[in-house]
């Protein structure tokens, strides 16, 4: 089992940047794909960037460029930097761990992201 907890939302304006970080506990952090979700407001919750333990990242289209997803296995850490935020990028993110293939994950509590036109 893995507890993670999620810091570094906030309110930044359009153009801005931010640093989302995850910490996990527990000794097999290496084990899990760690993945970092986005709730709009009045919507599903939707993947935006995963990296493996062998730093293998993937993006959704609406955010590659513009973010990036990196991990430190000695740390236990995975961070997402968002550069040149958009409106739309407002929500909240969640930091996600699972075992691939299973699809079953462990969550964070969320952090809000609010980006202003």
């Amino acid at each position: 089992q893995v507890q993670l907890v999620e810091s570094g939302g906030g309110l930044v304006p359009a153009g801005g940047s931010l640093r989302l970080s995850c910490a996990a506990s527990g000794r097999t952090f290496t084990r899990y794909t760690m993945e970092w979700f986005r709730q709009a407001p009045g919507k599903e919750r939707d993947l935006v960037a995963a990296i493996a333990w062998s730093d293998n990242p993937y993006y959704v289209d609406s955010v590659k460029g513009r973010f990036v997803i990196s991990r430190d296995n000695a740390k236990n850490t995975v961070d997402l930097q968002m550069n040149s935020l958009k409106p739309e990028d407002t929500g909240v993110y969640y930091c996600a761990a699972r075992v691939v293939p299973s699809t079953m994950r462990y969550w964070g509590h969320g952090t809000q992201v609010t980006v202003s036109s």
